[in-house]
């Protein structure tokens, strides 16, 4: 959703009086952009380091004719801009690389007519086995916020998963909306997008058996609310913490629309209900309620027979909310990736492929080599789909 005329003035006026009073950084005021169908692509926080790789991102973004950017910036309890709240990102070394990452890419985005949404992981806390150095690093500044099983034992660390935050904690709740009402104050970004909006609760997230949170001040809130322990009934215990995943994007959306009026908030989700259920997430809910603005499916499997009924039911949602479907840039050919993205284009509001890396190689060198042949295929694919149709 994009502000009318009147409205983006007097929002610009407000937040230089804000820069004026608080210090704050300048903003950039949000620009008029008129599309009708979203081409989305998302950009994770591993795709860039310096301001140069991310003006050679928007750049080839804008060359193949996405008109929409989604830019990570908040992985797992570090960000990608000067934050008062959580440290510098562990994929910039910790440290002020010397810019600002969501500044330059919000200047690079409007210069060229693209809107720029903020892509968040919500509940995410860490990632990996080795935990950050930082002392101010919500890992150590907050371990009570974190999942305990009902042995008292905190979810184990991986290589390969998610440590993370218990969004059944208010001031859990609290700490997370006020990480993302930053950005909606202190940027003019076009969008919020909300990812990891869920309990993580894969393996390798939860040992065998466990159960999460059974912390005693979860487990006091659960019992004042409704007089039960978790294991009385199991049904009601899944429902109270679907709820307070409910609650937190409740409250999130509140506070950022009271920031920045307008701003439009969505959400990467399960692309099939009982699925989403599992991790607690009940976008049902959330649309019924009007939560979301747009809804982003991830529609990412192979099978293509799955992934039409997944378009047919997502179609019966319009009246809801703009549903613009995820599609995965590498799982199917690339035939039937255009053929996904048509249907979306006709359809739907559009689509957002996943993600920068199936399509260039990825400026930073750490965690791509480069080699011949996935720069091939990199070229090869995004030859054959892009320009992308009008």
């Amino acid at each position: 959703m994009v502000l009318n005329h009147p409205k983006r003035l007097l929002l610009l006026l407000f937040l230089c009086i804000g820069v004026f009073l608080g210090g704050c950084k300048q903003v950039v005021p949000i620009p008029t952009l008129d599309f009708k169908t979203t081409r989305a692509i998302w950009i994770t926080r591993w795709d860039y380091v310096t301001e140069q790789d991310i003006q050679t991102i928007v750049a080839n973004c804008s060359a193949a004719g996405f008109n929409q950017l989604m830019f990570q910036v908040r992985g797992n309890g570090s960000v990608f801009y000067p934050s008062t709240i959580e440290p510098w990102a562990e994929q910039l070394g910790g440290v002020d690389p010397g810019f600002d990452p969501l500044a330059v890419a919000i200047r690079e985005a409007h210069q060229r007519g693209l809107r720029l949404h903020t892509w968040v992981n919500v509940v995410p806390a860490w990632w990996g086995s080795t935990p950050p150095s930082n002392p101010e690093h919500i890992l150590n500044k907050r371990p009570e916020w974190l999942w305990y099983d009902a042995d008292g034992l905190r979810q184990p660390e991986s290589d390969n998963f998610y440590l993370s935050l218990n969004p059944c904690l208010p001031e859990v709740r609290d700490y997370i909306t006020s990480v993302v009402t930053e950005v909606a104050t202190n940027y003019a970004v076009d969008g919020m997008h909300l990812d990891y909006i869920r309990f993580p609760n894969e393996k390798p997230a939860v040992r065998d058996g466990s159960d999460y949170p059974r912390d005693p001040r979860t487990l006091a809130l659960y019992e004042k609310e409704t007089g039960l322990g978790p294991d009385d009934n199991r049904q009601a215990w899944n429902q109270w913490r679907t709820d307070q995943v409910t609650l937190l994007l409740r409250e999130i959306r509140g506070a950022v629309l009271e920031a920045r009026p307008g701003l439009e908030i969505s959400a990467a989700v399960g692309s099939e209900l009982p699925a989403a259920k599992s991790h607690f997430q009940d976008w049902e809910a959330w649309l019924q309620e009007g939560l979301l603005d747009t809804v982003y499916p991830m529609n990412y499997t192979a099978d293509d027979e799955r992934s039409a009924q997944r378009f047919e039911d997502w179609r019966g949602r319009t009246s809801e909310a703009n549903i613009v479907m995820g599609l995965h840039g590498t799982n199917s050919t690339p035939e039937l990736l255009q053929q996904r993205m048509a249907a979306a284009t006709n359809t739907l509001s559009g689509f957002c492929l996943f993600g920068y890396l199936s399509f260039w190689d990825s400026q930073n060198k750490t965690i791509d080599e480069q080699d011949a042949v996935q720069s091939n295929a990199r070229k090869s694919l995004r030859t054959r789909l892009f320009p992308l149709p009008d």
